[in-house]
């Protein structure tokens, strides 16, 4: 009996180590900052926080855009990198602060 129990959990283990759970672990979404701020990202478009649809350049855990006329900062390249599944942090050319951005609760867009 003990052989079976070691096979069976030798296997389980196998099984186990072969499969990764399903997180959201990609940038695309609605993003918020506590002073009511938001962004949405969905591949390559985005909404930025002025409201503009524009595009940018995507990558599951980065994404870059310029800042369009007629919004704060405009021309301003603007880097953003996903550092869980909640939590982005962006950086502006020529400014060292770094903006925290986090996942928007339900209903939030």
């Amino acid at each position: 009996m003990h052989k079976h129990l070691f096979a069976f959990a030798a296997t389980l283990s196998v099984l186990l180590g072969l499969t990764h759970p399903a997180l959201a672990d990609a940038i695309d979404g609605d993003w918020c900052q506590l002073d009511g701020k938001h962004m949405t990202i969905r591949g390559p478009a985005i909404v930025t926080p002025g409201g503009q649809q524009i595009s940018g350049n995507y990558t599951r855990h980065f994404f870059t855009y310029v800042v369009p006329s007629g919004e704060t900062g405009e021309g301003a390249a603007v880097e953003i990198r996903l550092l869980n599944e909640n939590l982005a942090h962006e950086r502006r050319t020529g400014d060292a602060t770094v903006h925290e951005w986090q996942r928007c609760k339900p209903g939030i867009s």
